[in-house]
């Protein structure tokens, strides 16, 4: 072990609260059963006709043609032919909900029509990428990535600060938010309605009552264990506007599986606030389910928070149609200079709904552009063949490649996935770390003392694929290096197990890792 040894602590236990768990669990009994009846039934009609049973095994086979030719990353590809053609009619079912990763008309549509009218409000042109690729050409070409294929441009009079201590942004946010004279946005993939969360909504409570307008926006599967649906009930009695993204409720909904797992606090669009933390006890170490909690995030103020403005509208508006006030964007949109501002930013956002991995393709453009080092955190190490072997090949041209994932697992089948992973990282050259105090939840990427990606992308084919995520690259301001000195301590406090998963036994992947891996993108 490396670093600084801790003693165990027995983690505590979860309040009991009133939460939406019943709720979900009987939804999932009735998707269940609804995939069930389905099954049963094309099962039941090819055992009935010949022809049937024919047609059916045809169309599985087409699928399949589809799947291997069709634009889908080569990690996706695999498991779906196998679990088609091994079950034909369970396989052709599970893709046409899961694996398409499509959506109804009626979203592309509203998001369509939202994106068109906001992303022209953030377009600026282009003399500050030139500038930036003046300085540093591979920052430059992600900053021109981001602006010409992903709508968000890059800002100079932005000034960047990083949390390693989400107690620390937790403070800074409410002192924040007392400030706060026109508007307030919130948008989290969780909300617990306990200390944290009570800290903050009596401000915004205060904040009503003297005018400001608050909006509050979760998303229903991320805190349906925190909160039940009392909880929007209570907040738009109290004059707070809230609204639910995505309920989950019993039904065949291919919009089911893209959740909002965004972190976002926006105030008079002239702060802004995101990173891995929700607004829940145990992300403050309040409570301890899993011993220690570890992030991290940022706060932004000047020209950049209207990005995160128009990330905020997005979402927020496609969650309610033919609502013709919430259409007005402008008087959102009022970021001004800040001239603390050094360097650059460039706040952005990656979604479902179009096809780009806009969170991938940032990552493995940091990791190409390395020359000294890149070092990442993520709870979650599930990648993609491209991302594995973006890793492999800068640890291999002499880059120092570090990974710090989490020493104590939320979800254990998940943490066995992601050290599946470790030993073809390793044997390339990659440095793995695990943090042992307990759960390490940042997600953060910095690289050669100069640039860093900091918001809610994690390392996995949730985040990466299927959630609407968001994050700030930045670079050449003193926020990189305060991340960097972050991530230093956090690995001080880290066992090295580098060496366990290169030469030892752990590298041997279990055969129920193989198969948990292999339907990775389905947890």
């Amino acid at each position: 072990m490396t670093g600084t040894q801790h003693t165990k602590l027995a983690p505590e236990r979860k309040a009991a609260r009133k939460n939406g768990v019943f709720r979900l669990v009987v939804a999932l009994i009735a998707i269940i059963a609804e995939i069930a009846l389905i099954v049963s039934i094309f099962t039941r009609l090819n055992g009935y006709s010949t022809w049937i049973n024919l047609t059916t095994r045809v169309l599985a086979v087409l699928l399949v043609l589809f799947i291997y030719n069709g634009n889908i990353n080569a990690a996706f590809k695999t498991p779906w032919i196998i679990l088609i053609l091994a079950v034909p009619i369970f396989g052709v079912i599970m893709f046409l909900m899961v694996g398409l990763n499509s959506h109804t008309f009626q979203m592309t549509r509203r998001y369509k029509e939202i994106d068109e009218k906001l992303y022209p409000m953030i377009d600026k042109n282009d003399d500050l990428i030139e500038a930036v690729k003046d300085k540093d050409s591979g920052a430059g070409a992600i900053c021109s990535y981001l602006k010409h294929q992903a709508h968000f441009p890059t800002y100079k009079d932005t000034d960047i600060r990083y949390f390693g201590d989400t107690c620390e942004a937790l403070d800074s946010m409410i002192a924040d938010l007392k400030s706060a004279q026109h508007f307030i946005f919130m948008e989290y993939f969780a909300i617990d309605d306990k200390k944290a969360w009570h800290r903050i909504e009596e401000v915004l409570a205060r904040k009503v009552k003297a005018g400001v307008e608050v909006r509050v926006f979760y998303d229903d599967l991320g805190s349906i264990g925190f909160i039940n649906t009392a909880f929007s009930k209570k907040l738009n009695s109290l004059g707070i506007k809230c609204r639910v993204f995505n309920p989950f409720f019993p039904g065949l909904n291919r919009f089911l599986n893209n959740r909002d797992h965004r972190k976002i606090t926006v105030i008079d669009g002239r702060i802004g606030y995101t990173g891995g933390y929700n607004l829940a006890d145990e992300y403050f170490n309040i409570e301890r389910p899993y011993r220690a909690w570890k992030d991290c995030g940022i706060r932004l103020s000047g020209s950049g928070v209207d990005s995160m403005t128009m990330t905020f509208l997005e979402n927020w508006n496609a969650t309610k149609k033919h609502f013709e006030k919430d259409k007005v964007y402008d008087k959102y949109m009022t970021a001004e200079p800040d001239t603390n501002g050094r360097g650059f930013a460039v706040p952005f956002a990656d979604s479902p709904m179009d096809n780009l991995q806009v969170g991938e393709d940032v990552y493995i453009s940091m990791i190409d552009k390395a020359d000294d080092y890149v070092w990442f955190m993520t709870p979650y190490l599930i990648i993609t063949d491209e991302l594995k072997s973006a890793l492999c090949l800068a640890a291999m041209r002499g880059v120092d490649v570090r990974i710090i994932t989490p020493g104590i697992p939320d979800k254990k089948l998940v943490y066995s996935i992601t050290r599946s992973f470790y030993h073809d990282l390793c044997m390339h050259g990659v440095k793995i770390y695990e943090w042992a105090p307990g759960f390490m939840h940042g997600k953060l990427c910095i690289s050669d003392d100069s640039l860093a990606v900091c918001g809610t992308i994690n390392l996995d084919y949730r985040s990466l694929y299927h959630h609407f995520e968001n994050g700030v690259f930045f670079g050449y301001c003193e926020a990189v290096i305060d991340a960097k000195h972050d991530f230093e301590k956090t690995q001080s406090e880290c066992n090295d197990v580098t060496l366990d998963y290169k030469v030892g036994r752990k590298g041997i992947m279990k055969l129920s890792q193989m198969f948990a891996r292999l339907f990775a993108e389905l947890l």
